[in-house]
């Protein structure tokens, strides 16, 4: 379906994404309460027509809020895995030039000098420390490189195996990397190193500039979401009358959420870019100490060992390695920024802030921040609560890193003020139902809000449905399923909504009264049937004995006793007597735990023997 939306948008000159358009289907479809169930022709053909009628909208700032969370999606990068996908890159671009040096032939000289060439290339390119085709560069490396490996010794190098020629060239570019930044260090005039003059060029260009342009891009939109925030609290409050019946309060709305989505996508930017900047910040230390290490045992000496000076070397390169990641990773938070600025042409068309103006009239534009303040004074009473749970700064620990409902937003005041988005106030309180986290705007909002939360949070359901875009504005994935098919793959990007955890563990004392020590006590079922069948067979036997650990298997045992007498005696008279022979039976020894034995007596009386 997807494939042929795409299809019929290319030839009415508007070309989408495909993910767009898995996006915008699977959001319709959640009028239907299902993205699985399973559709009739009809419903196909009239959900092409929605999904078709939705992509050709002009200036849309709705489409253009789902362009923009397909475009995070797609782009934001993990930490981890971005690491891990930049070094997939660079393995792949230097593989060629890797195997011709660990699968060359040797035939003559020419081959030899060839071959320690292709060596410095590699490094060069690995270390992204100069240029290969820059001829001081290169003569810089050769010298790096002939002092820990002659090309003498490349007779050697071309005996060995695949994977120890791979591993060998990877110490090389360590080593030689270490070097060259220990030697451009020392080439700095005065005692103390310059740091600054070593760290990569994109990292020069790129540090400076990010952080700052996110927070001003941040300053700016937030700026434009009080103001859209403080217009639709005008329009949508049911004690005034606006004096300018013909405002789109439908395109208000999506302008807002558009902006607030904007606002979203950079303050995680801005987190990551911090983030980076605190991580450089830690590596240059740590190069700066490695390098006072590195001249404390190379000045006083002119030759060293290289076992000694190799590990040394070795750790500069990862250090620099690690910074070179980093200044990657804020290049592309940069290029991110950038690109999510073309998502808010239609708002920026449809509304100027001249027009905002007009329709706030002598309207206050509050920020954030002051809402929260008017209502910081205000806070649940926690004893009139008996059925809710309430969390409170006082009594929670790590209060302000709580996965708030909505994304913070409040769902009250988004009911009753048909879709405005409110920013919450956690000091007022947290109510947590059905394992949820809710903010709200005002104490009275959270006390109307938890005297029927599942009402509310049916309606916050019913709305969402009518703005494909709040699906991820307020974190409803896991609630309506997943409509992001990227957003599910990235599991660690902070536009999913985070899961409560905590670690809980018990521990059984293993006597809890001493007094109490049952010592033939056993545990294991299978165990306790062993001994019981071993008891029923044993009350079968005629003799009995006993063993000892010590006589248990060693030697057998005899004894000799006296065999009895012939005697005899005489009465008067014959008489006899007959014993009753007993007979019990024990019942319940086998069967189902925990049975009661009964004991049963057949043995006969004497009168009828």
């Amino acid at each position: 379906m997807a494939r042929g939306i795409v299809q019929e948008c290319e030839q009415s000159g508007q070309p989408v994404s495909e993910p767009l358009v898995m996006f915008l289907v699977k959001a319709l479809l959640l009028g239907r309460g299902n993205v699985d169930c399973t559709l009739t022709n009809q419903d196909v053909q009239r959900l092409k027509q929605l999904c078709l009628g939705k992509l050709m909208e002009k200036c849309s700032p709705s489409l253009d809020t789902m362009k923009m969370q397909v475009y995070f999606d797609m782009t934001y990068p993990s930490r981890r895995g971005f690491f891990e996908e930049l070094h997939r890159v660079i393995e792949s671009k230097l593989g060629a030039l890797s195997r011709e040096i660990t699968d060359i032939r040797i035939k003559t000289r020419h081959d030899l000098e060839a071959l320690y060439h292709k060596i410095t290339t590699y490094i060069l390119l690995r270390s992204a420390l100069g240029s290969p085709t820059d001829v001081n560069t290169v003569e810089e490396a050769t010298a790096a490189l002939q002092s820990i490996f002659p090309m003498t010794e490349l007779g050697a190098f071309i005996v060995l195996l695949k994977k120890e020629k791979k591993q060998l060239l990877e110490d090389f570019t360590l080593t030689v990397t270490g070097i060259r930044l220990f030697n451009k260090a020392n080439k700095q005039a005065g005692d103390d190193f310059n740091i600054h003059s070593l760290m990569p060029a994109a990292l020069s260009e790129a540090l400076p500039v990010t952080i700052e342009s996110i927070k001003k891009e941040l300053s700016v939109t937030q700026s434009l979401a009080w103001k859209y925030t403080a217009v639709l609290e005008k329009l949508t409050d049911p004690d005034s009358q606006s004096g300018q019946p013909n405002v789109p309060i439908v395109l208000l709305k999506q302008a807002l959420y558009n902006i607030r989505q904007h606002e979203v996508f950079l303050k995680i930017l801005l987190t990551d870019s911090c983030l980076c900047a605190k991580h450089i910040e830690s590596l240059q230390t740590e190069i700066l100490s490695q390098l006072k290490l590195l001249r404390e045992k190379v000045k006083p000496k002119t030759a060293i060992p290289t076992a000694v000076v190799s590990p040394l070397f070795k750790l500069l390169s990862k250090l620099w390695f690690r910074v070179q990641d980093e200044a990657e990773l804020l290049k592309i938070l940069g290029n991110i920024t950038v690109g999510l600025q073309h998502f808010l042409d239609s708002q920026a068309k449809t509304f100027s802030e001249t027009y905002l103006d007009s329709l706030l009239e002598t309207a206050e534009v509050k920020t954030d921040e002051q809402r929260k303040e008017e209502s910081s004074d205000e806070q649940i009473d926690q004893t009139e609560w008996k059925r809710q749970e309430w969390l409170l700064p006082e009594t929670t620990s790590r209060f302000n890193e709580l996965p708030l409902q909505y994304n913070g937003f409040c769902a009250y005041m988004f009911v009753k003020r048909d879709g405005l988005l409110l920013p919450g106030n956690p000091s007022i309180g947290v109510l947590k139902h059905k394992q949820n986290l809710y903010a709200f705007s005002s104490k009275q909002a959270a006390l109307k809000f938890a005297s029927c939360p599942d009402d509310f949070t049916a309606d916050v359901a019913g709305k969402v449905k009518h703005f494909p875009e709040l699906l991820q504005l307020l974190q409803l994935h896991q609630q309506f399923f997943c409509v992001s098919a990227h957003s599910k793959m990235q599991e660690e990007t902070l536009v999913m909504k985070p899961t409560i955890k905590c670690e809980i563990g018990t521990q059984t004392v293993l006597h809890p009264m001493e007094s109490n020590i049952d010592k033939s006590y056993e545990w294991n079922e299978w165990e306790l049937r062993r001994k019981a069948l071993r008891l029923a067979d044993v009350r079968t036997k005629v003799t009995h004995s006993a063993q000892t650990d010590l006589s248990h298997m060693r030697r057998e045992n005899a004894t000799q006793t006296w065999l009895p007498k012939d005697a005899a005696s005489q009465s008067k008279t014959d008489g006899g007597s007959n014993v009753p022979r007993p007979q019990i039976y024990l019942a319940g020894l086998r069967g189902q735990r925990g049975a009661q034995v009964v004991k049963t007596n057949l043995t006969r009386s004497v009168n009828e023997q």
